[in-house]
This record gives C-alpha cells, sequence and structure tokens, in this order.
C-alpha cells in the first residue's frame, strides 16, 4: 500500500424505488420496507410481474425538458443521482482535468431502445449508447479528465467504484464520480428473465417476492434507478474539511471462465475475488465486521455465493445482508447502489436486516442478519457483485477514523 493516495467517500446520491435518498434509502433498509410491487411491463397490462419501479420519479430541476427527450430514463436517474452526490460532497474541489467519471450499467438505454425498434429518431442511437451516463455526468460537472462507462452485467457498478479508485490510487484523478445505472423495466427484458427462470414472475405476496438465501426463494425481481458516489484523495478531502462517510479501501476483481449465465457452482471466482480485495485493502478476512452480499434469490446464485464466503470466512463467522430483498435488483445499478448502502452500515455501524427471510437455505451456512439491525463494531466492511458472464467484483470500505 505504500505510496499510494488513500480515497476517501464524500458524497452519496440514489435514485431507486427504495428511496430517492441515501437517508430513505436507509431507513427502507432497516425497517425492511420492500420497494417490490406488482409492476406492468407494458401499457397493454399483458406483462405483470413483481418489481422495484421508481414511482413519481421527474428529472425537472436537473434536466431541462429537451435535456429529458434527449435522454433514456436511465440516464434521467444517472445525472439526478450524480448531481446530488457532487452536492453532498460539497462541490468538486479540483481543476476539470483532475476530474473524472466512471459510470456501470448492464442495459443501458433499453427502454429506447425497444421504443425505436423500426421506427428511430435521429436521437435513438445517443439515447441508448451505454456510455451516455457517462458524457451526461462530465458536461453537467465540468469534467475534461477521464470518462469512461463499463459493462460487466451485475458487477458494473462495483467495477466502476473499483476502477475510480485506481484511477485516484494511480494519480489519474483527484476526484471521481462513480456509479451505477440501469431502466431495465421493459416487456422484453422482463419476458427473456422470466422465461429463463432466472426472474419472479408470480407469487404469492409480491411485496416479498425478493428472498435472498430463503429456502422458499423463486428468483430475483427486476428493479431501476441510480447510485453514485463522490472518490477523492482522502489527503485533500480532509484539507478541504470535507466531512468523509468512509474509505474506499480494497478492490478485487477476478473471472469464473464457467459459464456465460451460472456461477460456478463451489464459488472459486467469488471467493478469489473476496480474496484479492481484502489482500488490496490490507487488511485479513477475521478483521471483516460485515459482508453485503450479492444474494440476488436464485438458487445457483445464492448457493455458489455462501460457499465462496463460507470458504473464505469460515460457517457463520460474519454477519452478512442482502439488500436485493427490499431495493430489487437493478442490474448494472445494484453493484453501486450496494457500495452506498455499504458505506452507510460503516458510517451507522449497522448491518441492516435481510427482509423476508423465513427459512435460511441449510445449504448456506451463513449468519444471515433478518429480524432487526445489528450493531456492528467499526472495521472493513465488503460488498460483493457475482454477475452473469462469470464477472466478480468486490470492494472493501472502511471508517475513516481507523
Amino acid at each position: 500500500m505504500t505510496g499510494r493516495h488513500a480515497v476517501a467517500v464524500t458524497g452519496l446520491g440514489v435514485r431507486c424505488g427504495a428511496g430517492a435518498t441515501p437517508e430513505a434509502l436507509w431507513e427502507s433498509l432497516v425497517r425492511c420496507r420492500s420497494a417490490i410491487s406488482l409492476h406492468a411491463f407494458d401499457d397493454e397490462g399483458t406483462v405483470v410481474h413483481p418489481a422495484a419501479p421508481m414511482t413519481g420519479f421527474d428529472p425537472a430541476g436537473y434536466l431541462t425538458v429537451k435535456e429529458t427527450r434527449r435522454a433514456d430514463r436511465s440516464v434521467q436517474l444517472a445525472v439526478c443521482a450524480a448531481a446530488d452526490a457532487v452536492e453532498d460532497a460539497g462541490g468538486l474541489h479540483v481543476p476539470s482535468a483532475r476530474r473524472a467519471v466512471v459510470t456501470g450499467t448492464g442495459y443501458g438505454g433499453v427502454i429506447s431502445q425497444e421504443a425505436g425498434i423500426g421506427h428511430p429518431d435521429v436521437l435513438y442511437a445517443p439515447r441508448l449508447m451505454n456510455n451516455a451516463g457517462a458524457y451526461w455526468i462530465s458536461a453537467r460537472l465540468g469534467v475534461t479528465g477521464p470518462s469512461l462507462t463499463i459493462s460487466t452485467a451485475c458487477a458494473s457498478g462495483t467495477h466502476a467504484v473499483g476502477e475510480a479508485m485506481q484511477m485516484i490510487r494511480a494519480g489519474c484523478a483527484d476526484v471521481v464520480v462513480a456509479g451505477g445505472h440501469d431502466s431495465p423495466l421493459t416487456p422484453t427484458t422482463a419476458l427473456a428473465f422470466g422465461r429463463a427462470g432466472a426472474m419472479v414472475t408470480e407469487c404469492a405476496d409480491p411485496v416479498a417476492a425478493s428472498r435472498p438465501f430463503d429456502a422458499g426463494r423463486q428468483g430475483f425481481v427486476l428493479a431501476e434507478g441510480a447510485a453514485f458516489l463522490v472518490l477523492e484523495r482522502l489527503d485533500l478531502a480532509r484539507a478541504r474539511g470535507a466531512r468523509v462517510h468512509a474509505t474506499l479501501t480494497g478492490y478485487g476483481r477476478t473471472s469464473d471462465a464457467h459459464h456465460l449465465t451460472a456461477p460456478h457452482p463451489d464459488g472459486a471466482g467469488a471467493a478469489a475475488c473476496m480474496r484479492q480485495a481484502l489482500a488490496d485493502a490490507g487488511t485479513t478476512a477475521d478483521a471483516v465486521s460485515h459482508i453485503n452480499a450479492h444474494g440476488t434469490g436464485t438458487e445457483l446464485n445464492d448457493l455458489a455465493e455462501a460457499r465462496a464466503i463460507t470458504a473464505v470466512f469460515g460457517s457463520r463467522a460474519v454477519p452478512v445482508t442482502a439488500p436485493k430483498a427490499v431495493t430489487g435488483h437493478g442490474l448494472g445499478l445494484a453493484g453501486a447502489l450496494e457500495a452506498v448502502i455499504t458505506v452507510m452500515s460503516v458510517r451507522e455501524g449497522l448491518a441492516p436486516p435481510t427482509a423476508h427471510l423465513t427459512q435460511l437455505d441449510p445449504r448456506c451456512e451463513l449468519d444471515v442478519v433478518t429480524g432487526e439491525p445489528r450493531k456492528i463494531p467499526d472495521g472493513p466492511v465488503l460488498s460483493n457483485s457475482f454477475a452473469f458472464g462469470g464477472h466478480n467484483a468486490c470492494v472493501v470500505f472502511d471508517s475513516p477514523h481507523v
């Protein structure tokens, strides 16, 4: 770790069904207040499944009417969340060339893509580009340093945060606005995941449709939203008197090289990723106070992740939370949203409970937090993302006071 710039988290911003602010999101998590309900994916109401939309979203005040027409809903959510993160940080206090943006998205402008098939207008291509979010944010924030987009399915948001940290460590930027965004609530997306057997299509109680690690799980639940963090050099943040929510200390990324959609059943790639992140943070498994699990609620993912956590930490050795029980699964958004949640766990000293877990799958030898939030000591907290394609990404956050 010698010679590397330490990285602070100074700003947080979110837009999702579980909350339009980090505080509202946190309240939903600690109270197990699910954002999931029955959702009509098409205007005719022929595709209706549990989902976690952001109802009442309005980008007014962030984008003009003309700008809104030019941006996919996913990008609109991203601009709002990124702007809020920068406001929370108290602004960007470095020259424009020392600023950077890294966005993660799995689906890009899929709403615009589906709506324009067969009759595209002149703005069709720029609306659906995966890097549109990075453009809009960099233009809005005056970023003339690096601006890029990562698309690694459900690991995109975590990869974006981790790569942003590497930029600061390497001296490529002093402040990076990093996060993820996706708005995949389209009929084609829902039908595809439903027919693949990965997504919940019907259940007795839609509010409890997402049940990670539960013996009665039925799959994941689609969600939309955006989440961004402002990362900056810790020394510069302290010099300007910034509030530091947490420090970002470690990053791991590995590949399963196993299957296009299924994780390696023994979780070897995921375990290697967690070990890599901990080593990068200069810490050990026994120091970790909490794990924010990827926890999608699909059998293959839950079992592989549980085996990986057990391999690294031991059976029931560290408290685990699966926020997707409340937030749903936002694909490229997920890792960034859970990075925000993990930062708040560090800041508040609490592990939120996992909602709707009534019977832990006995094959998952985990200490899953349920019922009430659990107090955790100062120490490293790990956030996991394990995606289709075998893309694994983990980040480690810690208290700025240790």
